[in-house]
């Protein structure tokens, strides 16, 4: 998407999230509030989940709850973990280690599955670890944004199928970026949230729960009056949510799925890659070293990269922040100060991306590296068309 409407003194936002809305989705989001337990009410929501089921790639029913993304995972959690349940938690940063938490929280007997800052969990170890013990069920972020990481959700989701532990997949900074295939992969609880590549502002959460998720959901002894997943999803065949639901924010889902339907799944995938493989591009052109080194999985959504040596990256941050009005990322817990991450997600397209690479190149010259601004941005450009035309070269 590259007909960016926002005025020159507008914040560019090209972080991890919140992401930038589009003009038509902030004004789908001003129309007059409808009562949410009427006829206009349930069409709204039955549209709602379409696009969501086409975006996760399911044809279970989607449970809309208004909380942050955060709120989802803990939904998914506390229907589907009780005292005494065995947890894998897939730790490889902030958020993984988060879902794990609230898992332990929730009185689960978590086991941490611990990766260096810009690891993945391989499938193949996956499946020799689940071989050894009994787990209900693993926990794991899809895009992990603190450290620039995006797993095989296929080859995670199937090995876990296969082992009959139920999977839990954060899929909060990429739900509508890259492909999910819930049930293809055989995955049972898949988490998204509104602010990131749906393009809405934060207050919407997503959790759709298979067969054997849901079947579980109701042996659980859930410990959550609000996020009651079996209630939510049962009132929807009502056309309603069971408490009242952020109804402007609905009014703008539908307009985001509408645009990104529009556009079409493949292309908005296509785009997020290519938009992430100009990033790494121009990165590496001035001389920055990625997180991951692998770039299989480096993620579509936001790219993070090393500052240079002897500069924190906090710094760079608020120099692209008040010489260019672009928002980026710093490192975050043991990360902090040590890198700096570019979200690209949403309503962002190559004029977005070469201007915050323009941005950056200019912040690290004033800082006193040796880079050429310019010529990074014309590599990112080239890179964003030459992905585009052969994604697969």
């Amino acid at each position: 998407m590259d007909n960016d409407t926002r005025s020159c003194n507008d914040m560019l936002l090209m972080i991890p999230g919140p992401t930038n809305v589009p003009e038509s989705v902030r004004m789908a989001m001003a129309a007059p509030c409808i009562y949410h337990r009427g006829g206009e009410f349930a069409a709204l929501l039955r549209e709602c989940i379409r696009g969501l089921q086409q975006a996760i790639g399911t044809a279970r029913p989607v449970a809309i709850l208004t909380a942050s993304g955060t709120g989802g995972v803990e939904a998914a959690v506390a229907n589907l973990l009780q005292p005494g349940d065995r947890l894998l938690a897939l730790n490889t940063g902030k958020f993984g280690k988060r879902m794990g938490d609230i898992a332990a929280l929730y009185g689960a007997e978590v086991t941490w599955w611990d990766c260096p800052p810009g690891g993945a969990a391989s499938p193949a170890l996956l499946k020799r670890v689940l071989a050894q013990g009994y787990f209900t069920a693993v926990s794991f972020v899809y895009n992990e944004t603190s450290t620039g990481v995006m797993h095989d959700i296929a080859g995670l989701g199937r090995v876990a199928h296969d082992a009959g532990v139920l999977s839990i997949v954060d899929a909060v900074s990429i739900m509508g970026a890259a492909p999910i295939d819930m049930d293809a992969n055989g995955l049972d609880a898949v988490i998204g949230g509104s602010q990131k590549a749906l393009m809405l502002p934060p207050g919407l959460s997503f959790v759709a729960l298979s067969e054997p998720a849901l079947e579980k959901a109701h042996r659980t002894r859930a410990a959550s009056y609000y996020f009651d997943l079996p209630r939510a999803l049962a009132a929807i065949e009502k056309g309603q949510t069971p408490y009242t639901p952020a109804v402007t924010l609905m009014n703008g889902l539908r307009e985001a799925l509408r645009l990104i339907l529009e556009e079409g799944l493949d292309a908005v995938f296509g785009r997020h890659a290519a938009l992430a493989s100009a990033c790494r591009s121009a990165l590496e052109a001035m001389g920055l070293p990625l997180l991951p080194t692998d770039r299989a999985r480096c993620s579509v959504t936001v790219t993070a990269a090393h500052a240079p040596v002897g500069l924190d990256s906090k710094g760079l941050v608020t120099r692209v922040r008040d010489d260019s009005r672009i928002l980026i990322s710093g490192g975050q817990d043991e990360l902090k100060g040590k890198i700096f991450r570019i979200g690209h997600m949403g309503d962002c397209g190559i004029e977005q991306l070469a201007r915050t690479i323009s941005a950056v190149g200019a912040a690290l010259a004033q800082l006193g590296v040796t880079c050429d601004p310019d010529a990074a941005a014309v590599v990112a450009r080239d890179e964003y068309t030459r992905h585009q035309e052969n994604p697969d070269a």
